[in-house]
């Protein structure tokens, strides 16, 4: 699966975990997840890789203990199971 299409799977599954997304033009500083006044939000810097995009999101997803996967395409779920590089 390409990661374009990984991307957009994770981004759907994202919201559906209760994320708020904005994609900015951020020049190369980076996106990441966090949480303001109670609601979750990722941030994706557009001008960045979709690889470095997805690995964004998927650091944001990897939080999300109580996440469903039994209708997540299962690429994504690979993905999600590989721990984050040190």
């Amino acid at each position: 699966m390409h990661t374009a299409q990984l991307l957009s799977q994770a981004i759907d599954l994202s919201r559906r975990a209760g994320f708020q997304i904005r994609e900015e033009t951020l020049e190369g500083a980076g996106g990441g997840h966090c949480l303001i006044r109670g609601q979750k939000w990722l941030l994706l810097d557009l001008t960045q890789t979709h690889q470095e995009q997805l690995n964004d999101v998927l650091d944001a997803l990897r939080t999300e203990t109580s996440l469903e996967l039994s209708d997540v395409p299962e690429p994504l779920v690979e993905y999600l199971r590989i721990p984050k590089a040190a």
